[in-house]
């Protein structure tokens, strides 16, 4: 119920709290916890921040609570927005976990995403009457998460509800406004989610997955919902999931830089600079769709004619490429990059090792959010706000999604790359004379 907490006006000592305290969250089996495999205690995280792992050192104030990974970041949704992920059966026994630092924990993941449009999926099974968070807590969740935390989520799913989540839910409806409330959803099975987001790109906690597998072999071959559709095989001129080394070959050209991208930052830059919110704002999910089967069948995307829609295929292109613009390879070196004197000659050697069409690519898209953040006082695309939305596009954790603990040196390096491209990506001619 810790997802629900946004939704309450106010919750007092009264007959609705007791009748929540008694409520069944439950059966017997369910609270036969098997390991999950992403728990680890302090014995398994290094004192030093091992970029292999989402974890923060031991030392850490949220050491405790991100060691759970409760909390996730999982990339954009299919409609362009940030995906937040809560895990409850990844949430200890209430006398292992300190709440409070867990609601700071879930404000500090969300206070880098509440300017632009995201998304909440919770995965409510595994929410058991020994680690439910208190009615208390539920309260102070409450007051903390004020109208900025509401203003731009645009939905939440609640994955496996149970009768717990929807009678809470049915008690405070009289209560919760209608316009939220449309933003609720039961997502029963997560093949339904495939409509929301690849699920690829979230790390499912096994025992949901094997929670749902249970669900399905209990109904009748007539009722069963549908599966995940099947990956289909990639076209002779797929573009979107595609490496760049295969890109640039087909290009006619030989054009290091991505057709998709030439586009789109060629229409954004006529058309998107002086947009506020450009990049913060999701686009119709069908349109998407549409001209990412365009790229795919071989045509040319004539014209975006929306800004946010071509805002959103820009940010789509770079997260489903396989492998993440700045490379696993360099991930170890980025989350563990460090704001010092030396920082521009340590970028410039990371990114100079890229590939040829990776270091192509990046240095043509930080030119032109360059030019996005030269018009920050119209648009409020600082060079700080751009790392948010961008960080998680650029480089990602080969599981696809990232704990607090890795977006945070991720969107610095992009920041600091955004603040010192000038340097960064001068030609080795250029700084000679500039040495001189």
């Amino acid at each position: 119920c810790a997802m629900s907490s946004e939704l309450l006006v106010d919750v007092g000592d009264d007959s609705a709290t007791a009748q929540l305290g008694q409520l069944k969250l439950t059966t017997i089996e369910d609270q036969q916890w098997p390991a999950d495999e992403s728990y680890l205690s302090k014995s398994d995280v290094s004192q030093q921040f091992d970029a292999s792992s989402p974890h923060l050192p031991w030392d850490h104030p949220f050491y405790d609570i991100a060691r759970h990974q409760i909390i996730e970041v999982a990339g954009d949704d299919n409609f362009g927005r940030k995906v937040i992920v809560f895990n409850a059966c990844r949430m200890p026994p209430q006398h292992q976990l300190d709440h409070h630092k867990l609601l700071m924990y879930l404000k500090g993941t969300l206070d880098q995403y509440v300017e632009s449009d995201y998304t909440l999926i919770y995965f409510h099974h595994g929410l058991t009457s020994e680690n439910k968070p208190s009615l208390s807590w539920v309260r102070d969740a409450y007051r903390e998460f004020d109208r900025k935390y509401k203003k731009n989520i645009k939905a939440l799913y609640i994955v496996h509800p149970t009768m717990f989540i929807k009678t809470l839910l049915i008690l405070f409806k009289p209560i919760i406004s209608f316009k939220f409330g449309r933003k609720i959803n039961y997502v029963s099975y997560l093949s339904e989610l495939e409509d929301v987001v690849k699920c690829d790109q979230l790390v499912i906690p096994s025992r949901v997955r094997e929670y749902d597998n249970k669900l399905r072999a209990s109904l009748k071959p007539t009722t069963q919902p549908p599966m995940s559709p099947p990956h289909s095989p990639p076209l002779p001129s797929q573009v979107f999931g595609v490496p760049l080394t295969l890109l640039r070959q087909r290009d006619p050209d030989g054009d290091p830089v991505p057709v998709v991208m030439r586009d789109t930052v060629g229409f954004l830059s006529e058309q998107g600079l002086e947009i506020e919110g450009i990049f913060r704002r999701s686009a119709n999910v069908t349109l998407v769709k549409e001209v990412q089967l365009r790229y795919n069948s071989g045509m040319s995307s004539d014209q975006m004619e929306d800004v946010h829609l071509a805002a959103v295929i820009l940010k789509t292109f770079l997260r489903e490429l396989p492998e993440p613009l700045l490379t696993y390879q360099l991930y170890n070196d980025i989350v563990n990059f460090a704001c010092n004197e030396i920082q521009v000659t340590v970028m410039k050697t990371l990114v100079e090792s890229l590939p040829e069409e990776n270091y192509a690519s990046l240095r043509y898209l930080i030119t032109f959010l360059a030019q996005v953040s030269a018009n920050s006082e119209v648009n409020k695309m600082t060079n700080s706000n751009l790392a948010v939305v961008f960080g998680p596009n650029l480089l990602w954790g080969r599981d696809n999604a990232m704990s607090l603990s890795a977006i945070g040196p991720i969107n610095n390096f992009t920041r600091t790359l955004l603040d010192q491209q000038h340097l960064v990506f001068q030609s080795p001619r250029a700084q000679q004379e500039s040495e001189r």
